[in-house]
């Protein structure tokens, strides 16, 4: 093998192991916001983290994560379990029509990140709330008017 060969066989080998040998790596990455409960961590405060994670990753918003939680805490007490009474019409952290909310999960989020296609997933209702606010571009054109906050 001449030098040049050798060099490229070489650099091929490092880069195999600098990318990875395998393509399976990739199906190691788990989807957005893909985090776990802390220990004697409350369910506001892990609805937080929630909220900050997809306001990083989709945002900006306006009014930023502070009115995305403010938003989050009017609506359900940071509760990702809510759900309006009587009727159980709206669900989730954001409170999301139980009748629109296929169509929302349909349109802003991915197959590949397998999130929850519950509204009451804290994790998906705040990814699926915060892709629609930046794609509609306020609070109060994708339903949630910032008032109080």
């Amino acid at each position: 093998m001449t030098r040049t060969g050798s060099a490229s066989v070489f650099l091929l080998v490092i880069a195999g192991v600098l990318l990875g040998a395998t393509p399976a790596g990739a199906y190691d990455i788990p989807g957005p916001c893909e985090f776990h409960r802390l220990d004697g961590e409350s369910m506001q405060h892990f609805a937080r983290r929630q909220i900050v994670c997809a306001v990083d990753l989709f945002g900006p918003v306006p009014g930023g994560t502070e009115r995305a939680i403010c938003i989050a805490r009017r609506e359900s007490g940071l509760d990702p379990t809510a759900t309006s009474s009587p009727t159980g019409e709206y669900r989730g952290l954001y409170q999301h029509d139980r009748d629109m909310w296929p169509a929302r999960y349909d349109s802003y989020t991915q197959p590949v990140w397998e999130l929850s296609r519950r509204a009451l997933s804290g994790r998906t209702n705040a990814i699926v709330t915060v892709r629609m606010v930046v794609d509609m571009g306020t609070w109060h054109e994708a339903g949630w008017p910032p008032k109080g906050c």
